[in-house]
Order: structure tokens, then C-alpha cells, then sequence
């Protein structure tokens, strides 16, 4: 077994077990750490596959800000651990069920009779002068053009939702609205000036000395 191989499976032996420590963390900062890892290491295994554009924006969209703002949010929210450890303790014999059937999935999708040696035989090296950032854009454009656009509607639907439940009424939301902004006068609009009387001056009372008897007691 060469390094490559070798390094292959250390990479995939880490990414199983960065994504079940993801899955079965209590802690969501924890969780958060785990996912990092499960990113560096596919990214590691794009690298193998010699395709180093979609490594390094793995490590840059989702490690270096996805990731990040996930963590700052988490932190800043007060989340209730003892909540979260009901909730997953009651769902997880639907989480094992759901589990087991994506593995069964999975293993029909990419078992050995489709992606074993014959059927999927390893990429020929490429040269020196080779770009897997235009071969990328080429195929992408070309034969898979269809799920591309596709993708992209279903992001844009997502957005355009997203942002329609943000926006909708709330009697409670404090806002300002433009439209009345710009009528506005630069006189009573603006500032008002109340003039309110001074309140009296309370002179407070003046302490009468204690006797020594009440001293003493």
C-alpha cells in the first residue's frame, strides 16, 4: 500500500469520526469544532483528487466564514444544555432508524459494484499545465448546465422566502418608515423645547442628638 492510499484512508477515518462526533455531541460549540474537521479533511481529500479549487473553497467559504459565524452565533445564544439532552435522548430511536437506512442508501449508491476498480478506474495524472478551475467551469456549464440553473432557482426560491418571513407585519416590531422621514420640517419636527419648572427645594430634617442613656443601651 503506497503513502497515497494510505494517507486516503487516514483522511476517511477522520471524517467518519469528525462526522459522528458532530451527530452525537451535546455540546454545540463542540459540535461546531468536529464539523471544522470534517471540512478540513474532505477538503484534504479533494487535494488527492487533484482538485485543489474545490479545496481551497471549502476551507475558505464554509471553514473560514459558514463555520465561523455558526460559532459566534452559538456562543452567543443562551442554549439550555438540559433541554437539548431530553430532546435528543427522546428522538433517537427515529435518529437510528434514519441513520441506518441513509447507511443502506449510501452503500447501494457507492458500493463496490459501482465504484469498484474495474468500474470506476482511477484518473489518468494530468500534466503540469493542467487547470481543474476551467475543466470545472466547462463541465459545469456544459453537461450539468440543467442541475446548475436548477440549484440556483431553488437557492433563489430559498432566499426570496426567507427573507418574506422576515419582513412580514409584527404589531410589536418598532420601525421607521422613509415614506415619513422625508416629510419631516425642520422646526416643531425636529426638536421641541418644553420648558418645565424647578421643583422645590427639599431641605432635609436636621438629626436630633441621642441621650447617653440610649447610648449606652
Amino acid at each position: 500500500m503506497g503513502f497515497e492510499k494510505f494517507l486516503f484512508y487516514v483522511l476517511a477515518a477522520t471524517l467518519i469520526a469528525a462526522a459522528g462526533m458532530v451527530v452525537t455531541r451535546r455540546n454545540p460549540v463542540h459540535a461546531v469544532l468536529f464539523l471544522v474537521v470534517a471540512f478540513f479533511s474532505s477538503a484534504m481529500l479533494w487535494m488527492l483528487l487533484e482538485a485543489e479549487f474545490l479545496a481551497i473553497s471549502l476551507v475558505l467559504v464554509y471553514v473560514g466564514a459558514v463555520l465561523v459565524l455558526f460559532l459566534f452565533v452559538i456562543m452567543m445564544l443562551d442554549v439550555d444544555i438540559a433541554t437539548l439532552k431530553a430532546q435528543f435522548i427522546r428522538h433517537l430511536p427515529l435518529a437510528l432508524v434514519v441513520g441506518v437506512i441513509m447507511l443502506v442508501e449510501i452503500f447501494l449508491v457507492v458500493g463496490p459494484g459501482n465504484f469498484g476498480g474495474e468500474s470506476f478506474p482511477n484518473p489518468a495524472p494530468q500534466g503540469p499545465d493542467y487547470n481543474n478551475t476551467r475543466e470545472l467551469g466547462l463541465l459545469l456549464y456544459s453537461s450539468y448546465l440543467y442541475p446548475f440553473e436548477i440549484a440556483a432557482v431553488i437557492l433563489l426560491v430559498a432566499i426570496v422566502a426567507a427573507i418574506r418571513l422576515t419582513l412580514r407585519h409584527r404589531p410589536d416590531t418598532k420601525y421607521l418608515d422613509p415614506s415619513k422621514q422625508v416629510y419631516v420640517r425642520k422646526g416643531p419636527d425636529r426638536v421641541q423645547l418644553i420648558r418645565v419648572p424647578p421643583e422645590p427645594r427639599r431641605v432635609p430634617p436636621t438629626a436630633t442628638p441621642t441621650s447617653g442613656v440610649e447610648d449606652e443601651a
